[in-house]
């Protein structure tokens, strides 16, 4: 057990080993590191697969293809609609 010093981040405010195993959370300590350790496993999961996969990569690169060709079509009709105003503003 680590002599009580202030600056120890393993002891706290009641001279105790806060980095004990013993609580309900076991090694994870808390709810909120057990829950930030799934979600980083799940993160992990899902990028092997997409990196080690073809087809999950081919459906993915389709997937941006029309999301960006989508992105383009409001640009376009957003440059239509500036130059409309910008013809009206003349007119007056």
């Amino acid at each position: 057990m680590a002599l009580p010093n202030k600056n120890n981040p393993y002891i706290n405010k009641n001279n105790q080993n806060s980095n004990t195993t013993n609580d309900i959370g076991g090694i994870f300590g808390n709810q909120d590191s057990q829950r930030d350790f799934i979600k980083g496993a799940l993160i992990g999961a899902v990028a092997t697969f997409l990196l080690t996969n073809e087809n999950a990569q081919r459906t993915l690169f389709k997937g941006f293809a029309k999301v960006s060709e989508l992105f383009e079509a409001g640009i376009e009709e957003l440059k239509e609609r500036y130059e409309d105003a910008k013809a009206e503003v003349k007119q007056d």
